[in-house]
């Protein structure tokens, strides 16, 4: 059926509530499969709509993990479902229906699949592109083991255009593994699919026929019907003589309509035959059985709760003073170009991709190749800004290191989702890039306390003849106006934003990192009120290079230091300012704020904070016990 609408009161599904287990499900006859899916799909928009989160390409792959769950024997039978964005229906199904509508809330169910949630989940997921090598290292495994099971990699077309998909894929056909990879072909990732490999899809499909699988296992040919696909490139798509999967050396079978919940459970038990790589691939429409999604596929990715307050008008966001920036800096100098790794809606390109399509590279997710390909435009005097989430350029370090930093070229990366992303949880955290980056010879590496600040500091990295970082967090800034005129900052210098309590004799110095500026000035007013003290807080601006002028000068005065940051305390910029002074031979209490040595479980934004201590309340609370700590007699 389609929906128009998404329900505000639980749905009536009496079928799909005697299923508590995949084992409940396979009693079923195949004919009541289309049953359980429609009450799924009634009950994941119903779910969604209470919790907040993916949902366009939940809705999409109903039918598949219906057919998955009732054809093999999971959990000994092992599913991997790749980034894990269309999770929803697999969990509904193995044991956590109900618990569905805490999805991404503080001791909620998480995200993703996650092994520590459910045996059901057999691999943790996040990023994109994994499934393929986790599903092959389970298959080798089981070889190895001398155990009967059947391992299947679930991957959209979009994940399959990261290199290491074919990494996989390449290596499951040299071990002749027991591996079925399905491709959940619905023409997009978070954006429309882009590429050589999409094209390569449609070919396939404008071919007329899928290679079908009887019942006894055995190969043929048939017409496919004439479904629509809606790419906005495949119009371009030459016929192919050859196929891709087959010419790597993968049985190929499909495509197959992924909506049709009968055929695929008839395809996948017939499969379980067969041995040794075999690849199926089916059609599906994101946002599938719900009107608006399928009209809206990219709006309707994910969507917040239906019965959240309405946000007053608020600052902007950070990824949208990103796109703003990216504009202005275009017109005034020709040799920018901008790159994404799939991430265009995400980082606030859509603006710039209308209005300078020339100039405009999404290399789909291929966060390795998005970083050399800066690196090789630099190399022919152009001016490259690398667009990309802190959790993701994580996959290009080996780039960001020997391709462009090595070589001292001009890249300017603009990394968005920096610190703790909320509701996502560990998996998108982007709570590393400060350790990864400041190690590396020949990187500037700055973090702004607010929008504007965050403006001018992309102007400077832009201007800077080098690989410069501006880190930036998820969503709105503070408030502050924003300039039109972009100024470069003074490289590498900090700036005293605020002191209380200045006559006293002892002084506190907050050297505060990005946007944790903002909350230790409340945290300083409270604290020199309290303790009657004198504290001051530095915008630190830049993680490297590091201002040891000013902390030079903060060091004549200040009792104790303290550093605060949205990162985590190891190897961050707190370490940073405790190296300075080992090398400079400075001996003075210092305490450093930020995330401890662990993966924070997903609540929202402001509960990690408060939990990790970064909101203003705690960073004042930690300060107060190790200033009355210092003030503490020593015993004799």
């Amino acid at each position: 059926m389609l929906y128009t609408e998404i329900p505000t009161h639980r749905p009536v599904t009496p079928l799909l509530d005697t299923i508590d287990h995949p084992e409940q499900l396979r009693m079923l006859d195949r004919s009541q499969l289309e049953q359980v899916a429609d009450e799924l799909r009634q009950y994941i928009l119903y779910a969604a709509g209470q919790s907040g989160g993916h949902f366009g390409a939940n809705l999409g792959v109903i039918e598949l993990a219906v057919a998955l769950h009732y054809s093999f024997n999971t959990p000994h039978d092992r599913l991997i479902w790749d980034v894990g964005h269309q999770a929803y229906p697999h969990k509904a199904l193995t044991g956590r229906r109900e618990q569905l509508v805490t999805i991404r809330a503080k001791d909620g169910l998480a995200a993703f699949p996650a092994r520590e949630e459910s045996e059901f989940d057999t691999f943790g997921v996040g990023h994109s592109s994994t499934a393929i090598s986790a599903g092959l290292g389970m298959a080798l495994a089981s070889r190895y083991q001398n155990i009967q099971r059947d391992v299947v990699a679930i991957i959209g077309d979009g994940a399959m255009t990261a290199g290491m998909a074919f990494e996989a894929m390449n290596d499951a056909v040299a071990h002749n593994a027991n591996l079925m990879v399905v491709l959940n072909d619905n023409d997009m990732s978070i954006s429309c699919s882009t590429g050589g490999f999409a094209k390569h899809l449609a070919a396939i499909w404008a071919r007329g026929e899928s290679i079908n699988i009887s019942d006894d296992g055995q190969a043929y040919v048939q017409p496919h019907p004439e479904w629509s696909y809606n790419s906005r490139l495949h119009c371009a798509a030459t016929d192919a003589a050859d196929n891709l999967f087959k010419a790597i050396g993968f049985d190929y079978f499909g495509p197959f309509d992924g909506h049709n919940v009968q055929q695929l459970a008839q395809v996948f038990q017939a499969l379980k035959k067969r041995q040794g790589p075999r690849l199926i691939h089916i059609y599906t429409k994101k946002g599938k059985g719900f009107a608006p999604a399928e009209a809206e596929q990219i709006k309707y990715h994910a969507i917040t709760k239906i019965n959240a307050v309405a946000a007053k008008a608020v600052a902007p966001k950070y990824s949208d003073v990103f796109g703003q920036w990216l504009i202005d800096q275009a017109e005034q100098d020709t040799r920018l170009l901008a790159i994404t790794p799939a991430m265009c809606e995400g980082s606030g390109m859509v603006k710039f991709a209308k209005q300078y399509p020339e100039r405009f590279f999404d290399v789909a997710i291929a966060e390795q190749h998005a970083v050399t390909l800066a690196a090789g435009m630099a190399c022919e005097g152009l001016k490259p800004v690398v667009a990309i989430y802190s959790t993701f350029l994580q996959r290009g370090y080996d780039q960001l290191v020997h391709d462009v930093a090595l070589q001292n070229l001009d890249v300017t990366f603009a990394i968005d989702r920096a610190g703790l992303v909320g509701e996502d949880g560990p998996t998108h955290a982007g709570a590393y890039d400060y350790a990864y980056m400041r190690t590396i010879p020949n990187m500037v590496i700055m973090a702004p306390k607010d929008e504007n600040e965050c403006r001018q500091m992309l102007h400077t990295a832009y201007m800077y003849p080098g690989p410069a970082a501006v880190r930036y967090p998820r969503g709105n800034g503070v408030g502050v106006h924003i300039d039109t005129q972009m100024t470069a900052i003074p490289m590498g210098q900090a700036e005293i934003v605020a002191e209380f309590n200045s006559d006293s004799d002892e002084q506190i110095s907050i050297l505060a990192f990005g946007s944790r500026v903002v909350p230790a000035i409340a945290a300083a007013e409270q604290l020199a009120a309290e303790l009657a003290v004198a504290v001051r807080v530095v915008n630190m601006r830049f993680v490297k290079p590091l201002d040891t002028k000013m902390l030079d000068r903060l060091n004549q005065d200040s009792r104790l230091f303290v550093t605060v940051e949205e990162h985590a305390v190891m190897a961050g910029a707190g370490s940073s300012v405790s190296e300075y002074f080992a090398k400079a031979q400075i001996v003075k209490p210092i305490i450093h704020l930020g995330l401890d040595d662990s993966f924070m479980p997903q609540a929202t934004h402001s509960q990690m904070l408060a939990a990790a201590g970064l909101d203003s309340a705690g960073i004042a609370k930690s300060i107060q016990a190790a200033w009355l700590k210092l003030k503490q007699p020593v015993s004799s």
